[in-house]
């Protein structure tokens, strides 16, 4: 049986804000993992490491948005730890399409720091991130 306490810090990573996340990051994963599948499955010899790119984003924000859901403080630690990972992905390929853009004959999701989505793929982990810091000081009254 889980106690009051767990099942209240179940559900409040799903609440408020965390309910906005968890549905952009439900929509990045349609896009996602739609978009590569579809390149992957047609054009996969044009842009190899772009469409493999976009299909890890899509796997990533899956991730994210079952963590966020699950709650509880070990999906909360598990979801920061991913949503850094994530914010740095974005930070590399996009610095990597600007210095580089020949290694990318085809956008990314996360290209040019995510411009092709409206900048939701740089901003999405920035606030999943306070997002999922603040849960915690709710949760534990910490600082």
């Amino acid at each position: 049986m889980t106690s009051g306490r767990a099942e209240a810090g179940r559900r409040r990573l799903a609440s408020g804000p965390g309910t906005l996340l968890v549905w952009l990051y439900g929509v990045m994963v349609v896009g996602a993992v739609s978009r590569s599948a579809y390149q992957i499955a047609t054009e996969f010899d044009r842009a190899p490491l772009a469409y493999s790119l976009s299909a890890v984003a899509g796997v990533v924000y899956g991730f994210i948005t079952y963590t966020l859901v699950r709650g509880g403080e070990t999906a909360r630690r598990v979801a920061l730890a991913c949503c850094a990972a994530e914010l740095v992905g974005v930070l590399t390929v996009g610095t990597w399409t600007l210095v580089e853009p020949s290694a990318f004959p085809d956008a990314t999701v996360w290209s040019d720091f995510g411009m092709g989505y409206l900048f939701i793929p740089v901003l999405l982990p920035l606030t999943a991130i306070f997002w999922l810091r603040s849960a915690r000081t709710r949760d534990t009254g910490a600082v």
